[in-house]
């Protein structure tokens, strides 16, 4: 056989046995492949696969072997092997340690099928495919579109895959069944490590022992002797002293303990500008207002919810209200609402709305009174409900080149703020359930290696909110989609349980999108909220000993006057 046919289909002897010149004709091959293509270290693609991707992501030490046709998005973790004639198509996602076994086909698109005319004049979908970490797929096997095969899992060949799997799961036949849990040897489970296997109760209750037992050594860390930092090389902040006090609430039942409670309640007090109730950064003066009182950007805005919540946290309030939303009218705020930038930035707008809402909620419940002019929060709500897609349960327009991520992250915003916060069940919210978990499924945010807190908590607390106000929760059977729903969460549980690095937290998340992957107090409180909803999801968050009361509290905000879901 000659040498290039061997390494096609013997791609695990490319790295030991080929010459320089063979290496050569390699790196020209990935270098010529079309689409958006990035292919990692020790990799390799056969001369014949034919690999014609809109985007490939090829982790390093993965290999594509002879006559695989690969179309679409194909995103790979590390050591991902596609063996001799496997077909990938549409959108593609694996995690880490995937093996395909020969001759299989993993169909990322469908065809509709109205009868009104022939199949295949009719448009494709795509829901796309998610394969966990640790994951091997027999030879001939199919997998259809939309489906979700958890971590661990083991397909035996020859199989029709047409659900969700759960990590763990040994299936085969058509269509595929689960046969047992890998982890079953003689009839008892082994197991899982500690802080990983699946997301376990066990596996929970040891995490958040661990978290409990570190929290005073990251909190630590992070005080530079006179301020809160993110991490021990950032400059301090505002969120980071409100994020300290958000971790030692939800792990410690206390305040930080750098200073007493009436330190970190009068300094956090100090920080509101006498004048417009905003609190804008160290160091800076406060923000300009708008015409109609308020201000459209900036991180006053956020300042708005976590200094609040932090305050709330310690027992006290912010000492005035927040003067341009207490002083803005109902027509006021109709036109600001309608004036957001739904199409281009719909998180923006969701931010926003996130940040007016609270600072209405935090002027209800102060001491001197009501501060909200009449009608504004009727208005609010009123111009939301009528303004919501029926298709998607939404606000704002998705992106061709970002998808629903605007969207989808903006509607957590939006939410949070108003419907979540003043206990007002949201609009169509199968519909949400459904824009969601498409979203969920888009590797360019949800591949491997590709998540961050921000993105995670964005599909979580809709998911969470939706599933309870549809009546199901807990990890049961009996509300919408909800097989899909604790796939989705329990991937994700088990990738976030093990993203703990001991003494220093959680990292943000990848790439440069927020504070980064660099353990900090950002990401560490956000990763502990999300984690509880997750749990939640799976019918599980009683066994963390804790429940998020700050920012991502589940609950509606107290003393609203509105009724509670």
């Amino acid at each position: 056989m000659p040498a290039s046919d061997r390494f096609d289909h013997c791609p695990w002897l490319f790295e030991k046995e080929a010459t320089e010149e063979r290496r050569a004709a390699q790196r020209e091959r990935q270098r010529s492949l079309g689409g958006d293509s990035e292919v990692g270290e020790r990799c390799y693609v056969a001369e014949s696969a034919a690999v014609f991707p809109d985007l490939l992501r090829l982790g390093d030490d993965s290999y594509i072997a002879a006559h695989s046709y690969v179309t679409g998005t194909l995103t790979t973790g590390t050591d991902c092997t596609l063996n001799p004639f496997t077909v990938a198509r549409g959108t593609i996602s694996l995690g880490t340690g995937v093996r395909i076994g020969a001759h299989t086909s993993l169909l990322g698109f469908n065809h509709s099928m109205a009868p009104d005319q022939p199949v295949f004049r009719q448009p494709q979908t795509s829901r796309g495919i998610t394969v966990g970490d640790d994951v091997w797929i027999g030879s001939q096997v199919v997998v259809v579109d939309g489906v979700t095969i958890g971590d661990h899992c083991v397909i035996g060949a020859g199989a029709v895959v047409t659900k969700d799997l759960p990590a763990w799961t040994v299936a085969a036949g058509n269509p595929a069944r689960r046969i047992r849990d890998r982890r079953e040897t003689g009839g008892r489970r082994r197991p899982s490590a500690p802080g990983g296997g699946d997301g376990d109760g066990d596996a929970l209750a040891r995490f958040a022992d661990t978290a409990r037992a570190q929290a005073a050594g990251i909190l630590a860390r992070c005080w530079n002797g006179d301020h809160y930092t993110d991490r021990p090389d950032a400059a301090p902040t505002v969120r980071a002293h409100c994020d300290a006090v958000e971790i030692a609430d939800v792990l410690l039942s206390s305040a930080p303990e750098q200073l007493d409670r009436t330190e970190h309640i009068d300094r956090l007090a100090s920080l509101q500008d006498q004048v417009t109730g905003l609190i804008p950064e160290l160091g800076e003066r406060p923000p300009v207002m708008d015409a109609d009182g308020f201000i459209g950007e900036g991180p006053a805005l956020y300042h708005v919810l976590s200094v609040g919540y932090a305050l709330d946290l310690l027992g006290a309030s912010l000492p005035q209200p927040i003067r341009g939303v207490g002083d803005m009218t109902a027509s006021q705020l109709m036109v600001r609402l309608q004036g957001l930038p739904w199409h281009d930035s719909a998180w923006g707008a969701g931010a926003w709305i996130d940040s007016w809402a609270t600072a209405a909620h935090w002027n209800l419940r102060h001491p001197a009174g009501a501060r909200l002019a009449p009608g504004t929060l009727e208005a609010l709500f009123g111009w939301l409900l009528t303004r919501a897609d029926p298709w998607t349960g939404m606000w704002g327009s998705p992106s061709t080149t970002a998808g629903r991520l605007q969207v989808v992250n903006g509607y957590y915003r939006l939410t949070r703020g108003s419907f979540a916060q003043f206990g007002m069940p949201v609009p169509h919210p199968e519909r949400v359930v459904d824009a969601v978990l498409d979203h969920s499924r888009d590797a360019r945010y949800f591949g491997a290696g590709r998540e961050n807190a921000c993105n995670v908590l964005d599909v979580a607390h809709p998911l969470w909110l939706c599933t309870r106000q549809l009546g199901g929760g807990g990890g049961g059977d009996n509300t919408y989609r909800a097989a899909e729903i604790r796939a989705w969460a329990e991937r994700r549980l088990t990738a976030a349980l093990s993203s703990w690095q001991d003494g220093t937290g959680f990292g943000f998340g990848p790439g440069t999108a927020g504070p980064g992957p660099e353990p900090g107090l950002q990401g560490t409180e956000m990763w502990l909220a999300i984690i509880w909803l997750l749990a939640d999801l799976v019918g599980r968050s009683d066994r963390l000993g804790y429940r998020p009361r700050g920012v991502h509290r589940p609950e509606p905000g107290d003393g609203t006057g509105q009724p509670h879901p």
